[in-house]
């Protein structure tokens, strides 16, 4: 598979809309091609996932899982074109999901079926997720318990496709998202009455904020916290008696996303509950010395802390390096596009970057 190959499947991609939790035609473009090049090995579904292993796959070697995903955020609203009707113009290829992450998702697939039947010290096989965008219950969840039940229960190393301009994102942060209600008691406000849970909620927004952490992230560095929405009162004149605010948790790997929260929960007073939406989004850390990183550095690549997430995040357990084509800036963005040229030296990298590390794996 080569890059011109990789195009006009984005294209087909592009043109089919595959809005998180509604990739099903999409998958069902991905499988198609991918089963028309892949030779005895077929994809499987697990729901809108797509998971390929190659014909001889051994669970005895380590096993290297290369990881994108198919869905897309919905388009903005100031698109001057459609979103859905990809184009190119001055060597860019336009479309929803274009850089975020098409182009690494193609860059991949070829990869794959250009390495899949190449003697290696490692088991590889590529997993096609969605639902990345929302974090949803039926991406890359669904796809982990589906290969736990085909029995694959152990991955040692993933490369996650996504748009980081092919330099090597060696750690990315968790999230808290934090609901949290301050009690207080009603009265008249001329008269002086009741106990206002503004000012009580205030009080613990700052002791929430100065909130002490023994450790201290050697990779991310510490723990952040933002106040992001407040909301109390019914009318100027009725002192209120409940105060709802949220934090937004940025979270590290020198805590749980478990522990996090319940220091948090401690450093406010009993008039407040704090209450996780979900703990499942987890910081992800990859060692400097992994042979996934080593790979990447010999290719002179510069390793960096992501500011974004992705499915990184719900591979608890598994080291990750994510990497792709394309600049996470023109994610999310009106006009998306990435460069055809990108693509093509997405595809060379990571086919570098797996034969770098069947040479360190070869090594050790």
């Amino acid at each position: 598979m080569n890059d011109k190959e990789a195009v006009e499947l984005l294209k087909e991609l592009i043109g089919t809309p595959s809005l998180s939790r509604d990739e099903g035609r999409a998958a069902d473009i991905a499988e198609s091609f991918i089963s028309s090049r892949c030779g005895r090995c077929k994809p499987q579904r697990a729901g809108n996932n797509i998971v390929v292993f190659p014909e001889y796959f051994d669970l005895a070697r380590p096993i290297v899982m290369l990881n994108s995903h198919i869905d897309t955020v919905k388009p903005a609203p100031s698109y001057t074109f459609d979103p859905f009707t990809p184009f190119e113009r001055d060597g860019k290829l336009y479309g929803l999901g274009s850089n975020d992450a098409g182009g690494s998702l193609v860059s991949l697939i070829a990869a794959f079926l250009n390495i899949k039947d190449k003697e290696l010290p490692y088991s590889l096989f590529l997993a096609i997720s969605a639902e990345e965008e929302v974090g949803g219950e039926n991406g890359m969840r669904h796809l982990l318990k589906f290969l736990e039940s085909k029995g694959l229960t152990r991955i040692d190393m993933a490369i996650v496709g996504e748009p980081t301009s092919l330099q090597p994102a060696i750690a990315e942060r968790g999230l808290l998202v934090l609901d949290c209600v301050t009690k207080g008691l009603t009265g008249h406000a001329a008269r002086n009455e009741g106990i206002n849970a503004i000012y009580r909620a205030i009080n613990d927004i700052v002791a929430l904020r100065a909130c002490h952490f023994d450790k201290v992230s050697s990779v991310l560095g510490p723990i952040k916290i933002s106040i992001t929405q407040i909301e109390s009162g019914r009318q100027h004149n009725v002192v209120p008696d409940e105060c709802r605010w949220v934090a937004d948790v940025r979270t590290t790997d020198a805590y749980s996303n478990e522990e996090t929260a319940e220091l948090l929960r401690r450093s406010v007073s009993e008039h407040t509950t704090v209450v996780p939406r979900s703990t499942r989004v987890h910081a992800s850390v990859i060692s400097d010395a992994h042979p996934l990183v080593r790979s990447a550095k010999a290719m002179g690549k510069t390793p960096f802390v992501s500011p974004t997430t992705s499915d990184m995040s719900l591979m608890h357990g598994i080291p990750s390096l994510k990497i792709g084509p394309g600049e996470s800036s023109r994610s999310h963005t009106a006009n998306e596009f990435i460069y055809l040229t990108e693509i093509e030296q997405g595809i060379d990298s990571y086919m570098q970057l797996l034969n770098n590390l069947a040479k360190e794996l070869n090594q050790k």
